[in-house]
């Protein structure tokens, strides 16, 4: 049986979630670039896997077409429960680590998407503003919420790795890139510079895949 193939953007964070996940299981992928400055997300192949035209998409082993990150990591928990859980067992402490993947992947990641800065404004330096603002706004009401009931430990929940760091790291990244001052947030930017350490971050980040 062939390996999975995911269809992904070098720089895309949603893209680096699901490589991160695949890559910390030690589940074998086929990697295929979609190249988002060269519209191949509106060629009709790739809007056959997202009406959208969004990345990534995930063709399992089964020939299942799974579309976006968070359903993708969803996905793969469920499907392989004993290969590096990435949710905790608990329902409430799962709850609280979607509540913080989540935030990240529905009120920060959509709005400074480029296509939406781009709606936005014509103006360079008026959509580097706008990505700011919700960048920060969005990671200072991430750093409360891993405040309450000391929920940060060595990562956003505890000490164990979760689809919360995987949603978190790759926004950092782009936070960043925006100009966004990480140390406004302590927990966050600790978070993020222990996870840049780790081998399958490292491997699965957007400088290996410029493509």
């Amino acid at each position: 049986m062939s390996s999975m193939k995911l269809y992904h953007y070098w720089r895309s964070s949603c893209s680096w979630r699901v490589r991160w996940a695949l890559t910390e299981k030690q589940i074998p992928f086929e990697l295929v670039a979609v190249n988002l400055l060269k519209g191949d997300q509106f060629k009709p192949e790739h809007l056959k896997r997202n009406p959208l035209g969004f990345v990534p998409a995930l063709l399992t082993q089964e020939g299942e077409l799974i579309s976006d990150s968070m359903a993708i990591l969803e996905w793969l928990e469920e499907s392989y429960p004993n290969k590096k859980p990435l949710l905790p067992s608990s329902p409430v402490e799962k709850a609280r680590v979607r509540q913080m993947a989540y935030l990240i992947s529905s009120s920060i990641q959509p709005v400074q998407n480029l296509s939406v800065a781009k709606k936005h404004s014509v103006d360079p330096r008026e959509r580097k503003e706008w990505m700011h603002y919700w960048i920060s706004r969005g990671l200072l009401a991430l750093e409360k919420i891993m405040t309450i009931n000391h929920q940060a430990g060595t990562y956003c929940f505890g000490h164990e790795l979760t689809i919360a760091d995987m949603a978190l790291i790759p926004q950092c990244y782009n936070a960043e890139r925006f100009g966004v001052n990480l140390q406004q947030t302590p927990n966050i930017h600790r978070i993020y510079k222990t996870c840049l350490k780790l081998k399958a971050c490292q491997e699965t980040a957007p400088e290996n895949y410029q493509d």
